[in-house]
């Protein structure tokens, strides 16, 4: 019998190969699977998908709709196993444009126990994606086409989509390319740029690599450096930080400036919350910042004001994420360049699932006008 990794190598090595679709593939099947598999907004669903055509190849006698093991019978199985034992490591050696983690951790499948059929109504969106998915696997099930066909043909499209998203980004780092004697952007047309970024749709982990950037460039003169980023969707209880981003001492690890990020206006109870995070612990830092990209009322200013006596000398600042982005780039002007550049490196190293692909070419589209207008 082949293993998973096999079965998969095999797959994609036809799907790299064959010159054509299988003519099994029928238009309705054909048009599920590339919504699937193109679907920017979802990525974990083609993961469902694959894990289960995987588990049906490697054991004949699963039934795919049946990826739970509470399900009972001899035609259940684990997806989530397959999935992150086989799916994780294969599409981050080929750089698959997949969700990074397990699909069955999701909030529509994480709490699942009955059969995946065509009737079943998973609370996500798209909800195309969702129900597509379902009748693939139902396909599947009542064998219109094969768990192999359809592995290989997910796997072609996932290629595509691959080849597709590396010929955009050449094109747009290529028009980036400049000779020396351009003028850079200024400070003002810097802060205009990430602005514009900013307004972009699911920009949540932009304040962070905002923050980032400028501490990465300006940490020699600072005396500080930027401790290493924890994922966009990992919660501050399972990572033991104290928010978004933190900052120490060159040389030292304890942390003395911490920042939380907000796409909203900051509370009172946010403040609250954030004594209780660093009330707890046995080492005192010096600053709690908050970056807000909207306003700031003032009675949450004041009361912010009021900690830092009643906590023995912790401060809590609350700042605008522009504002202090302005500061930044006139203060260290010199850096300006630098900074643009440290972003949009830490912005293209994000997974898709941080930064999604959409918002990194909005990034260098924005600064390839921003740059050929100066």
């Amino acid at each position: 019998m082949k293993t998973c990794q096999e079965i998969l190598e095999e797959a994609l090595y036809a799907a790299e190969t064959e010159a054509s679709r299988s003519g099994i593939i029928t238009n309705a099947i054909e048009e599920r699977v590339e919504f699937v598999c193109r679907c920017l907004s979802n990525r974990a669903t083609v993961r469902l998908l694959m894990a289960c055509l995987l588990a049906k190849i490697h054991r004949p006698e699963i039934d795919p709709r049946k990826p739970y093991t509470e399900i009972g019978g001899p035609d259940s199985f684990s997806g989530r196993s397959y999935d992150e034992a086989y799916i994780t490591p294969f599409i981050n050696m080929y750089h698959l444009s997949c969700n990074p983690t397990t699909a069955f951790l999701t909030p529509a499948l994480r709490n699942i126990n009955r059969i995946l059929t065509t009737d079943l109504n998973l609370e996500g969106r798209p909800r195309e994606a969702y129900l597509y998915t379902l009748e693939l696997l139902d396909d599947v099930f009542a064998e219109r086409i094969t768990a192999q066909d359809l592995l290989t043909e997910t796997l072609r499209l996932l290629l595509l989509v691959r080849e597709e998203r590396q010929t955009r980004m050449t094109g747009l780092l290529a028009g980036l390319r400049q000779s020396e004697d351009v003028l850079p952007l200024s400070s003002e047309g810097t802060v205009e740029l990430i602005k514009q970024h900013l307004a972009c749709r699911n920009a949540s982990r932009l304040p962070v690599l905002i923050v980032a950037a400028a501490y990465q460039v300006a940490g020699r003169q600072l005396g500080e450096r930027l401790l290493p980023l924890h994922g966009h969707n990992a919660a501050d209880e399972q990572t033991g930080a104290l928010g978004d981003l933190e900052i120490t001492l060159v040389g030292e690890n304890e942390v003395l400036t911490s920042y939380e990020m907000k796409l909203k206006r900051v509370t009172v109870e946010n403040i609250n919350r954030a004594i209780q995070k660093f009330g707890g612990k046995e080492v005192r830092i010096d600053n709690y910042i908050f970056i807000t990209t909207e306003s700031i009322d003032d009675n949450v200013r004041e009361y912010a004001s009021t900690i830092y006596a009643s906590s023995g000398g912790i401060e809590i600042a609350i700042l605008d994420c522009i504002g202090f982005l302005r500061h930044f780039l006139h203060l260290l002007h010199r850096l300006r360049t630098k900074f643009l550049n440290a972003y949009q490196d830490m912005l293209l190293a994000e997974p898709d699932s941080a930064v999604s692909q959409p918002l990194k070419e909005a990034f260098l589209a924005l600064r390839q006008a921003a740059e050929a207008d100066s």
